[in-house]
């Protein structure tokens, strides 16, 4: 769109045009024909612009408007009514107020970042642009006289910049402080369609004679700008980068002058152009990329670190069980049936092969249920002492990893997120817990805190920033917190009521804020509904759990938890600085302080030196803000004297109140677990100190000259992580885990195996793992009373009164385990015979089995061949004498041989009897024979 006619065209200007507006403007000294109408006075800007610009900068000069040059006809059209820019209005012709198109810049508009005013004001920031163009960012043009990158020197001879003038000469002034508008001698007059002197080629940039230059597009007298990175003239489009002159096209990068092209001679030094990558470079990228990322080198150094402060629990992963047997059994156990009874029939879930026959037997200690995945995997008890170890690896990598993301969610340093990584899931304290997996799977409590903190947006370090909320973490971050959860409420109770008190102290504090205090932030409905959902989750998973516990707990009352067995696992303050007999580094120097304790597995609370001096160091010199630290002493504190339980002054005050308000807080009998939270506030305590111990190192070698003091500075920053980790060597043993008798793989079940304690039961459920047959062993947290009754009536067995109670709990076999039988009653009592009874026994193995129900075949009846009459005897009478009588002389025989047959030949014809007399059978009497006779027909 133009402004009309100039002043020799005689025309009027249309409405709008500047001349109307400002009456009196004075043209430019030294304007010749063909000025445009456009014209401004002064240093004020230009009309064009609709008085938007003001100052030297805004478009003005004194020759500000010119469109033609000296010898150029009247009629040469000025390019405007153009907006300088997407967003600004035109300012004059038809198309004023509207916004700008393809980027053209109006006469005197000012120029965008990187761009200069027209009208002898020299290009700023890289452009330059004279009469009435306006360079865009990076752009540089102008009307027969280019200048120099960055110099503002009109009138005098300027540098030629990647450009050339018609005739192969370079474009100059005459010296003069004239106008612009002023030609050199030999110029020849500017037709439409032909490049002039008032043509500069910027890189991949040139612009003609009122042409506006933006970025990668050129047009010429008054013609659109074409697409990107094309030149146009005389209405016809041009080539990429290419500059056309009377219709023709030049090559790249090159300026055509009077139809003839130039080849650039320095084009063969350039950059050869990147190849693009194929599909497989860009995946390899992404993959390099992932691998190289901060969280995948973090997760990669949480398992090797967990492998190498574990050792040798993968050394004999399938044989060996770490710290002891007992627990480690049961645990194992549990991860097999929850992964077996899921796959075979998950409404019996709680309803367990052990402690048969009671109901809910799974519910009598903490599950691993969250662990039932792997627990698919396999059969038979080593692959469950495989599944174990390894799990046992894994839940020290995922602490290391978790308190490692949850110290970085809130502001800590990589430096600082280590230390309280390590020393997390390091603590001294913990090595005495090594036997308990449902204590040390504890990195989900951190790791689900540093998710809904990343959710929310919200660090200890920065505060609240709405702009990093994303509602995908907060979900990530409760259904970790479920998982969590389902590992069991010894560790998963107080972290439920820990985010219940987090949320409601959140709730109310922004609350305060938002009504109160008239801080407005922004929360967004799809965080709220993203709460409400995981919130409701993490509840149902709660409740779907607790519900078998309460069970339990209406019918076996003796397993709620009274104040006086909380006070037999109350540690005192001295467990605090004391470490257990696993601790490598303090096991053996505080012997002494361990056996001062009444029960010191569960008293040695130590969680590091190294980490007590940090967190000290964190309340003077760290990143976080004071009243943070003082939060997390509090917190520390506070959690102290929960974990003593009844030994600070006797709990009224502290543990006990919980213990009989919260639901489910009498089933923790073990106070000093609470140590857990205490050890992770010390450890973000202690980031904050790493990390502004991290930051000073950075700034003095940064500050040094030369910077050779730079990698000792640096070194000293890793002695803090360093120290934390020589502080979790261990010598925790690993015994072999116990041997699965022959008989446990060939018995069936409802059995009890003999003895029965809690020890050796934890191994008998590790043994049914095979086939995961009813046995009435069992170990858990609390002794059912018939379990107990069990054990106190099999004292005497076998026995009437053992056997007959036996039957009325359904029980078919017993397997007496004769190596587990030194110094028991059964060590006398294996051989006695058992005929009177009305049960058998054989030897399998190392064990005795006892079958009380010897006419009960598991292969069920058979058919019989047909001619043969059906009511004929199927086995020998019952109640032969089993020893030859008492009394007899010296020197007899006092058993008959074993071997003989005891019963006649199959496929005998019909007629002949089907067993012997009497007389012969009890000739053949024997305790081998009776038991084999047993054998045969019990099987």
């Amino acid at each position: 769109m133009t402004t009309g006619q100039s002043e020799a065209g005689g025309a009027p200007a249309p409405a709008g045009n500047s001349q109307e507006r400002r009456e009196g403007a004075t043209p430019p000294a030294g304007g010749g024909a063909g000025t445009a109408d456009a014209t401004v006075d002064g240093p004020r800007a230009s009309d064009a612009t609709g008085d938007r610009a003001a100052g030297p900068t805004a478009g003005t000069s004194g020759a500000a408007g010119t469109s033609g040059a000296a010898g150029t006809s009247g009629a040469a059209t000025a390019v405007t009514g153009k907006a300088a820019a997407a967003d600004k209005p035109a300012t004059d012709g038809p198309d004023a107020g509207m916004p700008a198109r393809n980027n053209t810049t109006a006469v005197g508009e000012p120029a965008e970042a990187g761009g200069t005013t027209a009208g002898r004001n020299a290009g700023e920031n890289g452009g330059t642009s004279t009469d009435s163009t306006v360079a865009e960012a990076g752009g540089t043009t102008a009307a027969r006289k280019p200048h120099d990158s960055g110099e503002t020197t009109p009138g005098r001879k300027p540098d030629v910049i990647a450009g050339t003038s018609a005739d192969g000469e370079a474009a100059q002034t005459d010296g003069k402080s004239g106008s612009t508008d002023e030609r050199t001698g030999d110029d020849k007059a500017t037709e439409t369609g032909k490049t002039t002197d008032d043509t500069v080629a910027d890189t991949d940039k040139t612009a003609t004679d009122d042409t506006v230059a933006d970025t990668g597009k050129t047009a010429t007298d008054g013609g659109e700008a074409t697409g990107t990175d094309k030149t146009a003239t005389d209405g016809k489009p041009g080539d990429t980068d290419k500059t056309t002159a009377d219709g023709k096209a030049g090559g790249t990068d090159e300026t055509s002058t009077d139809g003839e092209a130039t080849a650039d001679p320095w084009a063969a030094f350039g950059p050869a152009p990147e190849p693009v990558p194929g599909r497989v470079r860009r995946v390899g990228r992404a993959v390099g990329r992932s691998l190289v990322h901060e969280w995948t080198l973090a997760a990669l150094g949480s398992l090797a670190l967990a492998v190498l402060m574990t050792w040798p629990t993968l050394r004999y992963p399938r044989y060996t069980l770490p710290q002891d047997t007992w627990d480690p059994s049961l645990q194992s156990w549990q991860m097999a049936w929850s992964g077996h009874i899921l796959l075979t029939n998950p409404a019996q879930l709680w309803q367990s092969n052990s402690f048969f026959p009671e109901a809910w037997s799974f519910a009598f200690s903490d599950t691993l249920l969250g662990y039932a995945p792997a627990g698919m995997i396999g059969t038979g008890p080593e692959a469950a002492v495989l599944r174990y170890n390894i799990m046992f690896v894994l839940a020290h990598a995922l602490a290391t990893f978790g308190a490692y993301a949850l110290a970085r969610q809130l502001g800590s340093a990589r430096m600082g997120a280590a230390v309280a990584g390590v020393g997390y899931a390091y603590a001294p304290w913990l090595l005495a817990q090594a036997g308990h997996l449902h204590v040390l799977s504890n990195g989900g409590i951190p790791l689900a805190l540093a998710m809904l903190a990343r959710g929310h947006g919200w660090s200890l370090r920065h505060g609240y920033r709405p702009e990093r909320r994303h509602d995908g973490w907060v979900y990530a971050g409760w259904l970790v917190a479920a998982w969590q959860l389902s590992l069991g409420f010894g560790i998963g109770l107080p972290f439920a009521y820990f985010l219940g008190a987090a949320v409601l102290v959140a709730a109310v504090t922004w609350y305060v804020r938002r009504w109160f205090g008239g801080v407005r932030r922004p929360f967004g409905v799809r965080l709220f509904i993203a709460d409400l959902v995981g919130g409701a989750l993490f509840a149902g998973v709660g409740l779907l759990m607790a519900i078998p516990y309460f069970r339990v707990t209406e019918l076996h009352p003796n397993a709620e938890r009274s104040v006086g067995d909380i006070a037999l696992f109350s540690p005192p303050a001295s467990g605090f600085v004391t470490a257990p007999a696993e601790s490598r580094i303090w096991g053996g120097l505080h012997e002494g302080a361990r056996a001062a304790l009444p029960w010191h597995p569960e008293m040695t609370l130590l969680p590091g030196f190294v980490l007590y001096a940090l967190a000290a160091g964190g309340l003077f010199f760290s990143v976080w803000r004071l009243r943070h630290r003082l939060l997390l002493l509090a917190g520390v504190l506070g959690t102290m004297v929960l974990a003593m339980g009844t030994r600070f002054f006797g709990g009224t005050w502290t543990y006990v109140p919980l213990f009989e308000h919260l639901p489910g807080w009498n089933g923790l009998r073990t106070p000093g677990r609470l140590m857990l939270w205490v050890t992770l506030l010390l450890c973000l305590l202690a980031a904050g100190a790493v990390t502004a111990l991290t930051d000073r190192v950075h700034d003095l070698a940064a500050q040094r000259i030369p910077s050779w003091p730079g990698p000792w500075l640096r070194l000293a920053s890793v002695l803090p992580l360093l120290l934390v980790t020589a502080e979790g060597l261990n010598t925790t043993p690993h015994p072999v885990a116990p041997a699965q008798p022959e008989a446990m793989r060939v018995v069936d079940g409802p059995m009890l195996v003999l003895p029965s304690n809690q020890g050796l039961d934890q191994h008998v459920m590790l043994w049914s793992t095979t086939h995961f047959q009813d046995v009435v062993n069992g170990g858990s947290g609390f002794t059912p009373r018939q379990l107990d009754d069990v054990r106190r009536v099999t004292q005497t067995f076998p026995d009437q009164v053992s056997v007959d109670y036996l039957r009325t709990l359904g029980v078919r076999n017993v397997v007496l385990l004769r190596d587990q039988i030194a110094g028991t009653p059964w060590e006398m009592s294996v051989d006695t015979p058992v005929d009177s009874l009305g049960i058998t026994r054989e030897e399998i193995g190392s064990a005795v089995v006892y079958r009380l129900w010897p006419g009960d075949s598991s292969s069920g009846p058979q058919p019989t061949p047909s001619g043969q009459p059906t009511d004929l005897p199927t086995s020998l009478p019952t109640g032969l004498p089993t020893s030859l009588p008492s009394g007899l002389p010296s020197g007899l025989p006092t058993d008959l041989p074993s071997g003989l047959p005891t019963s006649l030949p199959s496929g005998l014809p019909s007629g002949l009897p089907t067993s012997l007399p009497t007389q012969a059978a009890g000739a053949l009497g024997s305790t081998e024979a009776a038991g084999a006779l047993g054998s045969a027909g019990g099987r």
